[in-house]
């Protein structure tokens, strides 16, 4: 047993205790990691372009779009881990009564969509 593993448990709403244990970093399983990662390096990319132009004075209009695509291509990878994050740690959070997760997602939410 991993001794750097983090147990606690949840009760939920009948009474029923569930422990589990989670390591150290990251607790859950994701499936688009390479997906946001991509999305995420691309978006650097045009922000690095996107500061370019405004280096060389380049008008504003042009900058601004430049700038509404990063902005939108962020909140699409934001969506994927949202997504990914339902699909499995929220699923996850359901089954073992843990309304905490529940709680922190609509916290995220709420920062993620101002």
């Amino acid at each position: 047993m991993n001794e750097n593993m983090d147990f606690h448990t949840h009760k939920a709403e009948d009474g029923t205790e569930y422990t589990h244990s989670h390591l150290p970093g990251h607790p859950h399983k994701h499936t688009n990691t390479k997906v946001v990662m991509n999305r995420l390096s691309r978006a650097i990319g045009h922000l690095e372009s996107v500061k370019r132009m405004v280096s060389e004075e380049r008008d504003c209009s042009e900058v601004l779009i430049q700038l509404s695509a990063v902005i939108s291509a962020l909140n699409q990878t934001g969506k994927v881990i949202i997504k990914d994050h339902i699909e499995h740690c929220i699923v996850d959070a359901v089954e073992s009564g843990d309304k905490q997760a529940i709680e922190d997602l609509n916290k995220a939410i709420d920062r993620f969509i101002k």
